[in-house]
């Protein structure tokens, strides 16, 4: 942890009751953001599949992945903007 402390100072910073709160609210709210995404694509998905559509479901897969992702970078970015400020 020393090491840590000597290499980011930054991060030693506590983080306040109101910090971590806004953590927390930020987890819930981009976890259903990405139910959602998973909940429109999903089904989407079985369907192109069932229908045979290989590339459909290819795709809506890697759309879905993309979306995902996009959301989890922007949930990283606006934790460090709480642990910074």
């Amino acid at each position: 942890m020393e090491r840590l402390a000597k290499q980011s100072p930054q991060r030693t910073r506590k983080l306040s009751a109101a910090d971590k709160a806004k953590l927390a609210e930020l987890d819930r709210v981009y976890t259903a953001k990405i139910a959602e995404v998973e909940l429109d694509l999903q089904p989407k998905i079985a369907a192109a599949r069932s229908k045979g559509d290989a590339e459909a479901a290819q795709k809506l897969e890697e759309t879905m992945r993309n979306e995902i992702q996009k959301l989890r970078n922007k949930l990283e970015a606006e934790k460090e903007a709480i642990r910074n400020a």
